[in-house]
């Protein structure tokens, strides 16, 4: 049930690949995870009917997004089926027996999960993975592998019956913390109980297991000063932790990594922004904790193509580039724009923004996001119900460089008037956005 998630859908792939007989329902059943489950022989039903569960399955798996109340939630509890969450089936079903690497942290999960798993398999090592979202060298958001395994370790709670963080049924031997901000307001109550779940993760990692954690964030100093039993290795732009990226390039288009001082090599690859130079010395780190050699981690981000839907170019037809990007957190909205920036120089970029995610529609981030869109030269903010803070006010430092719509069609016309040579254009959400950004693509394409 929620099977059109991207965890979801990976579940649901690797219980299909084990052997069983899989099946899945979603509110609205949508490419590209509704195509990857059919091309599985997974049988789809849209909404949350009884009628899947009539054949009393031999275990009903519940994402977290359903909750009591929803009609297939209710019907599982009254006809007491047997039912589990996702991440619970994962860890002690799948994950039972691996060596895990799990990649937590507020921002950059899917990117550096992607990147371990891109540096195992050019290591020859066949790893199998669930990430949030599709590795553009895998295509897929989930295989079953041998040997490692790289999980997405999310701190999202794990069902409605079971509030614990995601990544506490992972029990990793190897585990990444690349940052840890305040997010998801709808379940947690301040910083303090978020990084308690990572206090927890941390429990569960082995004394001969690894923690790779970024020595530059205040908040994870904190969380690991109350207690950490695993090697422990820091890795920042700063020399003084162990693991250390600089930028050759501004844009960060050319690294170089060192441990402990003494250079290790040097990187040129097709991603940019500071974000993702540190995803990159986190994934060589976690690589090298699993026995890859440091210069064949790095040789194996030069062919690193990126993650669908992380500032994902779909289309440049002339001078004109549109790109999709899963922005749900003014931190990860700044980063990106920031590594643009840098990227394009004076060009013109363009941004239009759906604040989908419970945290933001909430407000909790409003203060922060027109800063973080500064990088923009022209900002189009969508909103819609469930909006209860004042747009105008939150992107007021942009001083005029916005527009506020309430609907796709009149955004999408609005932009496409104002479209001039050179344009970078940028659509931000992670959900749909009405396939805004492929529409605006296909514009583009036809001029």
């Amino acid at each position: 049930l929620g099977a059109c998630g991207t965890f979801m859908g990976g579940v649901a792939m690797l219980a299909s690949r084990a052997g069983h007989q899989v099946t899945g329902a979603d509110q609205h059943t949508y490419p590209p995870m509704s195509t990857l489950l059919e091309k599985e022989g997974i049988k789809l039903y849209e909404g949350y009917s009884e009628e899947p569960m009539h054949d009393k399955p031999d275990l009903v798996i519940i994402g977290n997004a359903l909750s009591r109340g929803n009609p297939a939630v209710e019907y599982v509890l009254n006809k007491r089926l047997n039912f589990t969450s996702g991440p619970r089936w994962l860890g002690e079903n799948y994950l039972r027996g691996r060596k895990v690497i799990a990649v937590a942290g507020t921002h950059g999960k899917t990117s550096t999960s992607s990147m371990v798993a891109w540096i195992l398999e050019f290591a020859g090592l066949n790893p199998g993975f669930l990430i949030g979202g599709v590795p553009t060298n895998f295509g897929v958001s989930a295989r079953e592998g041998s040997g490692y395994f790289v999980v997405e370790a999310d701190e999202y709670d794990t069902a409605f019956f079971d509030k614990r963080s995601k990544f506490v049924h992972y029990r990793p031997q190897i585990a990444t913390l690349n940052n840890l901000e305040y997010d998801h307001a709808d379940i947690f109550p301040n910083l303090a109980a978020i990084e308690t779940q990572f206090h927890h993760l941390i429990r569960t990692i082995p004394g001969n297991g690894s923690i790779i954690s970024n020595g530059a964030d205040a908040n994870l100093e904190r969380v690991i000063s109350r207690g950490c039993w695993s090697s422990l290795q820091r890795f920042s732009f700063d020399g003084k932790h162990d693991w250390q990226v600089e930028l050759i390039k501004p844009d960060a288009s050319v690294l170089r990594f060192s441990f402990r001082e003494e250079p290790v090599g040097t990187l040129e690859w097709d991603q940019c922004g500071r974000h993702n130079a540190m995803n990159a010395c986190t994934a060589v780190a976690a690589s090298v904790a699993a026995g890859i050699p440091a210069s064949t981690a790095i040789d194996a981000l030069q062919s690193f193509s990126g993650v669908k839907r992380r500032l994902e170019v779909i289309t440049q037809s002339g001078d004109i580039s549109v790109y999709d990007d899963f922005a749900h957190h003014p931190t990860a909205i700044r980063l990106t724009l920031e590594g643009l920036r840098r990227k394009v120089g004076n060009a013109r970029i363009v941004v239009a923004l759906e604040p989908r995610s419970n945290t933001m529609r909430a407000g909790v981030h409003a203060h922060e996001l027109g800063p973080a869109l500064m990088a923009a030269d022209h900002v189009w903010l969508k909103t819609g119900e469930g909006i209860d803070w004042d747009p105008n006010e939150a992107l007021a430092p942009l001083e005029g460089r916005f527009k506020i719509v309430t609907r796709a069609d009149d955004m999408l016309q609005q932009m496409k008037n104002s479209l001039q040579p050179g344009d970078h254009i940028v659509f931000m959400s992670n959900g749909g956005f009405e396939a805004a950004p492929r529409r605006m693509a296909d514009f583009v394409e036809s001029r």
